[in-house]
């Protein structure tokens, strides 16, 4: 399992909670920056082969997978108390 801090993200016009964000990126170590949909950073992250987290407020948010009241996984921050959601938050990757 490898970490990775997400820096950016892509949304989508919609307003359910599992249909607004598309994809996550950031930003490699060696410079080169990395992005997945977000079905892909879901299963990443259920499989156990990524943990994804935010920066928010000078603290480490970790990223969680979280199901909607219809059933649907969407990526979300653990509840940190903060508002707006951090991930939400975060500019548009290029």
């Amino acid at each position: 399992m490898s970490d990775h801090q997400i820096s950016c993200i892509n949304k989508t016009n919609r307003t359910s909670a599992h249909e607004r964000i598309h994809s996550i990126g950031g930003v490699n170590p060696d410079g080169s920056r990395w992005k997945l949909d977000q079905r892909q950073a879901i299963a990443d992250v259920e499989s156990g082969k990524f943990r994804f987290w935010v920066s928010a407020g000078g603290s480490s948010v970790w990223v969680i997978v979280a199901t909607s009241a219809a059933g649907n996984k969407y990526l979300k921050t653990q509840n940190d108390g903060e508002q707006p959601n951090n991930l939400l938050s975060l500019p548009e990757c290029p």
